[in-house]
């Protein structure tokens, strides 16, 4: 490996030779020590942010490989690459990020300024090769780290070599803008997002903004409603309705294509799809478009975040919109299910990774301490024979039982100073439901069944106490035990509702599980969903990119 990088450097050298002696033949003055000097400065003048001291090592490496060679120029006049780098570059926006931090709007100045004898050649390459390495790399990891965030996601393991890629890939393509798409997430969902971001983008030029009236009481099909015409024009506008179609009700009251171009925007919008013109759903016609923009531009960073390929294909729960999805070999869905996630300003799901590595049929649910606390102990002194009433048992930390029936004031005292644990029995009315999928974490956070099946019909599922409650429980079981010889959706069914208690089983392979957060999503028919924020982290997310200084870089 060493040999060959020497013999790669000296290819390059050798280049760079060639290149030196080409321009002096040319006349062109050489930029090699100028070069040399910037890049040992870790600055350049007249850039949007002159210190580059994060790609300082890289810029390095990416010049002295060359011998300081000017890079982005051929026979003394920018190279195709050059000016397909400084294309993606301007364009920016068109994948959530800002062009000003690549220096979008200079770079036509900057041609200018190299067609006099003064043209700082040097400070032209220089400056590109800093603006890409910036570009390439908020591009694979995203402008903010998430662990900055609160997030527990790890981006450390897609830190890419960007000298080697400019010098080696880069600056030999015949395709810039298919070379650079190489470092970006891979999947159907982050393309499409893109794609919905430009479209956004486009409506938020087009729209007035106008708001619609809110309704003291919601606005029923056929009663009138004040903003008939602004309603017909947004719902055009956003696709819920289509373009040619021509009103077939009185100007006067709402019905008809309004009433279904409603139902279609409240289901985009995480809304019960009624038809009704009630507060919540004009509240969401009043966001402003470029507030939407904003969403997918946060999902684009969010989804950088992501790793590129996976082990084996992975479970993803997206908070916001209270679905898990889990994927095949090639990022497609091959399951689609609701979930019930922590209730929001209390007991939060947080975003993390972990693999999933067993499953418990017919669990038992130890009572975490906080609900312990809250709920348990104070109804157990209200009421001696609560725990027998309810299926628990009062045991020991090492899990021998103590009690399950009418609980003593010393068991109480017990209870209370944290040395007696609670748990309840196995069953259809446990609080886990029939199955518990296990991906261990220090944040006590897993997949599970649930009794409560009714909350599923939500269309706002944050109910739990930071657990995830899965809505077929026996399918996602069956697909996760897929490489588990044997088990089918019958045996799955079988273990669930007539098997032994407490049994566990190892997963043949391991499964990773991303616990997301993304309130934009671009589906492959076209339609793009919003859903609100519910945990604050689109503010707090929007806050931190603010705040972001190209200072060092």
């Amino acid at each position: 490996m060493v040999a060959r990088a020497r013999a790669r450097r000296l290819r390059w050298s050798l280049l760079a030779l060639l290149v030196v002696s080409l321009g002096s033949s040319l006349g062109v003055a050489q930029p090699a020590e100028r070069i040399r000097s910037l890049v040992a400065a870790g600055t350049v003048e007249g850039m949007r942010w002159p210190g580059f001291a994060a790609q300082q090592a890289s810029v390095r490496e990416f010049y002295e490989s060359a011998g300081y060679a000017a890079a982005w120029f051929q026979q003394g006049k920018l190279s195709s690459q050059a000016d397909s780098m400084i294309q993606l570059l301007q364009d920016a926006w068109k994948k959530g990020l800002d062009p000003e931090d690549y220096d979008g709007p200079r770079w036509a100045g900057r041609r200018q300024g190299l067609q006099g004898s003064r043209g700082d050649v040097a400070g032209f390459d220089v400056a590109l090769t800093v603006c890409a390495m910036r570009y390439l790399s908020d591009l694979r990891l995203g402008r903010v780290n998430p662990k900055h965030v609160g997030f527990d996601l790890d981006v450390d393991q897609k830190h890419y070599d960007l000298a080697r890629f400019l010098r080696e890939r880069l600056l030999t393509s015949s395709n810039v803008a298919a070379t650079v798409e190489s470092l970006e997430p891979p999947f159907g969902g982050y393309r499409r997002t893109e794609q919905a971001l430009i479209r956004y983008v486009e409506l938020a030029r087009l729209d007035d903004g106008e708001k619609l009236p809110v309704p003291a009481k919601p606005v029923e099909p056929g009663q009138p409603y004040a903003g008939l015409d602004r309603l017909a024009k947004l719902l055009r506008l956003v696709g819920d309705v289509p373009a040619e179609a021509t009103a077939t009700a009185p100007p006067a009251l709402y019905s008809g294509e309004l009433v279904e171009g409603v139902k279609r925007f409240q289901r985009r919008h995480g809304l019960d799809a009624d038809g009704r013109l009630g507060a919540a759903t004009v509240t969401q016609m009043n966001v402003p478009l470029a507030d939407r923009v904003r969403q997918l531009q946060l999902t684009l960073e969010r989804w950088r975040w992501l790793p590129g390929e996976f082990p084996s294909p992975p479970i993803v729960v997206n908070i916001p919109d209270f679905h898990l999805r889990a994927l095949d070999a090639n990022n497609n869905v091959a399951l689609d299910m609701r979930v019930v996630v922590g209730k929001a300003m209390t007991t939060e799901t947080p975003v993390f990774s972990r693999d999933m590595t067993y499953v418990v049929f017919r669990p038992y649910w130890v009572v975490p301490p906080g609900i312990m606390r809250r709920s348990i102990i104070p109804a157990v002194q209200k009421d001696r024979n609560y725990i027998a009433s309810n299926r628990f048992e009062v045991t020991t930390p090492g899990g021998k039982v103590v009690t399950s029936g009418t609980i003593s004031d010393e068991v109480l005292a017990q209870m209370r100073a944290g040395k007696l644990m609670v748990r309840q029995k196995p069953g259809p009315k446990n609080a886990l439901g029939l199955v518990k999928l296990m991906f261990p974490n220090e944040h006590h956070v897993y997949l599970h069944s649930t009794p409560a099946t009714e909350l599923f019909s939500r269309s706002r599922r944050d109910f739990s106490a930071g657990c995830i409650r899965v809505e077929k429980p026996d399918e996602l079981t069956a697909w996760v035990l897929r490489n588990n010889s044997g088990w089918t959706l019958d045996r799955v069914r079988q273990a669930m509702q007539s098997g032994p208690d407490d049994v566990t089983v190892r997963l043949a392979q391991r499964i990773p599980v991303f616990i997301v957060y993304g309130t934009a999503l671009a589906y492959p028919d076209g339609e793009v969903h919003f859903y609100p924020d519910i945990y604050g982290h689109d503010s707090k997310l929007a806050e931190a990119l603010s705040k972001l200084l190209r200072a060092g870089g």
